[in-house]
């Protein structure tokens, strides 16, 4: 992890952690004239005062229709209020449509789908329309399970990525597919529920499909920042830090900064000895 990728800036990463019915939206990215996740989710951030640079990343993509109970926006921005009043303000103006569970703070300009360790769905199908037996369905669960070639099971577009060779792990547990993997193709769920459950290769329905689970890289993982109470330090209003707490944010008044510095780097010095790595940001 380079230190200077929040040194020499004054943005943060921010994670929304978000769900939402995907019956509500006629897209994930945005497009014109339709309803986006990414585009709700712009509109009411400008309605709260929200921004940031650059667009929007995510950890999931999700098909028309496709709900999630857990996906994660991410973002860079110079926001320096507070996250909770942040998280209230949003879900006040987006009347639930896409409503905001928690945000993070992290480290800025991320490549975020890379720092994402595993991403978990769930495919509930009515059962009045399987077509296979319970035999059939575990015993297809167990053998399109692992790591390999599975582009026949995605569209055109899917076709057109340069890298076919994908991890999945699928189960079938009280008449739902439980998958479970570090990246997919495009509609490969969908077709893979419909080839299990109808013997198809055919993209059933997205309205059955919710994104359940995001599992983030240990990397990512140790570098959300948290404000931490068990340490004070003299001109420094807050501290906040990362999990193994190598990292050290102080925010200070711009009329303590100097004390804080102390004469040519004296007192931070002193402090860097102490705690390690310390980057100082004025409030």
């Amino acid at each position: 992890m380079d230190i200077r990728s929040i040194e020499k800036t004054e943005k943060f990463g921010y994670m929304f952690y978000v769900k939402y019915s995907g019956t509500k939206f006629q897209s994930f990215d945005e497009m014109a004239g339709k309803r986006s996740v990414k585009g709700y989710f712009r509109e009411v951030m400008e309605k709260v005062g929200f921004s940031w640079a650059k667009g929007v990343q995510q950890a999931g993509r999700t098909d028309a229709e496709v709900s999630a109970t857990e996906n994660i926006l991410y973002v860079s921005s110079n926001y320096s209020g507070d996250k909770r009043e942040l998280q209230d303000r949003f879900n006040e103006l987006s009347n639930g449509d896409l409503k905001v569970t928690m945000i993070k703070k992290t480290l800025p300009n991320l490549v975020f789908p890379e720092c994402i360790k595993r991403r978990e769905y769930i495919y509930e199908y009515p059962r009045k329309r399987v077509k296979n037996t319970l035999e059939e369905i575990e015993n297809l669960c167990k053998k399109l399970s692992g790591k390999y070639d599975v582009s026949e099971f995605t569209d055109k577009k899917g076709l057109e990525l340069k890298e076919h060779i994908r991890q999945v792990e699928i189960n079938y547990r009280d008449g739902k597919l439980y998958f479970s993997g570090n990246s997919f193709m495009p509609k490969q769920v969908r077709m893979m529920s419909g080839y299990i459950l109808t013997g198809k290769k055919e993209a059933i329905e997205g309205k059955y499909l919710t994104l359940s689970k995001i599992i983030l890289e240990d990397e990512l993982k140790r570098n959300i920042f948290e404000e931490i109470s068990d340490l004070k330090i003299e001109s420094v209003e807050k501290i906040e830090s990362n999990a193994d707490r190598s990292i050290y944010i102080f925010y200070t008044l711009k009329s303590k900064k100097g004390e804080l510095i102390g004469k040519n780097g004296k007192n931070i010095k002193a402090l860097k000895k102490t705690y390690g790595t310390i980057v100082v940001r004025e409030i």
